[in-house]
């Protein structure tokens, strides 16, 4: 069986899977991560939403055989850490915004707003409704005004 071996959440781990294994299944079922979330498998809902190399990326519709022993991933469970803190301030402005109602998406929300806020900064964009209107990441909730709310808030701090 094949090796695989990549970063995640800052440490390398070598997993023996097939190829064509969905990185999602390798980083839940194998590694035990289970911050990103099983919603479709087919890269619409973006439940599982993680950063590969920092960019938001979704593992469901990457086999595992596209990553490298360079790639370093991150899902919800590592994201503390790249700020050297117990949460990184998108996960407290969630907090203090309120924003979880069933919380299944919120993972992959809080994810995709991080890499956002730093897309529009490398990009010397300003954060405004119209960049976060690009984050296609869905909420069952509808807790959309609560999220943009929150995603203002955590920017401020990162």
């Amino acid at each position: 069986m094949p090796t695989h071996t990549f970063t995640l959440n800052g440490e390398s781990v070598t997993v023996e899977v097939e190829d064509d294994v969905r990185l999602l299944w390798v980083i839940r079922d194998i590694l035990g991560v289970t911050g990103p979330k099983y919603g479709c498998g087919i890269n619409v809902c973006k439940a599982c939403t993680s950063h590969i190399n920092g960019k938001a990326f979704n593992p469901c519709a990457v086999p595992v055989s596209q990553i490298g022993a360079d790639d370093e991933i991150t899902t919800i469970e590592g994201l503390a850490d790249t700020v050297g803190s117990d949460l990184h301030p998108m996960q407290e402005a969630w907090i203090d915004n309120d924003v979880a109602q069933c919380g299944y998406c919120q993972p992959g929300q809080i994810m995709a707003a991080v890499a956002k806020v730093r897309q529009c900064a490398a990009e010397g964009r300003k954060l405004d409704d119209s960049a976060i209107e690009e984050i296609r990441n869905i909420c069952r909730c509808g807790t959309y005004n609560r999220i943009r709310e929150a995603i203002y808030a955590g920017a401020e701090n990162m």
